[in-house]
């Protein structure tokens, strides 16, 4: 029987530039072992302890040296299958609002750009994050469907 395992976050990031929204991608360097070079919001794994948004706001730093200036969580999980370990993993769902654009990446990443949301949606690879990132787009300003928590 598959086992239901909660170990990732994804964690949308924000820019408001006058009534633009701008979306924070980050291009997987091609060294990377899992997925290299698809274009992805900020994600990240669990450490023992940590609790999901902990994990969503370390991620943030880490991936981009960026500072969260509003930090929501989003009424949604995302949900993927690993056969290997033969798991259904759900993902919860952040938003975080920064107020600069200078993105420092990790080596985990090669490039960054930050977009409108039709253009996000052309770059991301999987379909759930396009869908998720349209409902984010659509909701923003939905106090039930993303709550701040920080």
């Amino acid at each position: 029987m598959s086992k239901i395992v909660t170990k990732f976050v994804e964690c949308y990031i924000i820019l408001r530039i006058n009534k633009t929204v701008k979306y924070l991608l980050l291009k997987r360097s091609k060294d990377v072992d899992v997925y290299p070079g698809i274009w992805q919001p900020v994600t990240g794994r669990i450490d023992r302890g940590e609790k999901a948004y902990e994990t969503a706001l370390r991620e943030l730093k880490e991936e981009t040296g960026l500072n969260y200036k509003n930090f929501y969580i989003v009424n949604t999980i995302n949900e993927f299958y690993l056969a290997n370990s033969d798991s259904i993993h759900l993902v919860p769902v952040f938003l975080a609002e920064v107020a600069e654009d200078k993105v420092r990446i990790s080596p985990e990443h090669s490039e960054y750009q930050w977009l409108t949301e039709k253009e996000a949606v052309k770059k991301l690879y999987w379909q759930s994050q396009k869908d998720i990132l349209k409902s984010i787009n659509k909701n923003l300003k939905n106090k039930t469907y993303i709550k701040k928590i920080l």
